[in-house]
C-alpha cells in the first residue's frame, strides 16, 4: 500500500498527547500514532455499518432460507 503525506490541524492538546504516546514508544512518531488511530476508526465505523445493515434483515426469513437449505443439503448426502 503506498503512502501519501498530508497536512492536518489538530487541537494543541491532541498535539500533546500524541507526544506523550511517542515519548512513552507506544508509536514510533506521531504519524504512526495518527495512522492507527484513523485506521481504527474507519474499522469501526465499517462494522457499525455492517450492524446497521444487519438490523434490517427479517430473523424469520433468514431462518427459513437456512433451514430451506440445511434440509436440501440433507437430502443429498449419502446414507453410512
Amino acid at each position: 500500500m503506498g503512502k501519501a503525506k498530508i497536512a492536518i490541524t489538530m487541537d494543541e492538546e491532541f498535539i500533546g498527547e500524541l507526544d506523550k504516546l511517542v515519548d512513552t514508544h507506544c508509536f514510533q512518531n506521531r504519524s504512526q500514532a495518527i495512522q492507527a488511530a484513523v485506521s481504527e476508526k474507519l474499522a469501526r465505523m465499517k462494522r457499525s455499518r455492517l450492524s446497521r445493515e444487519c438490523a434490517k434483515l427479517d430473523p424469520k426469513f433468514e431462518k427459513a432460507m437456512a433451514e430451506e437449505g440445511i434440509i436440501e443439503d440433507l437430502s443429498r448426502w449419502p446414507e453410512y
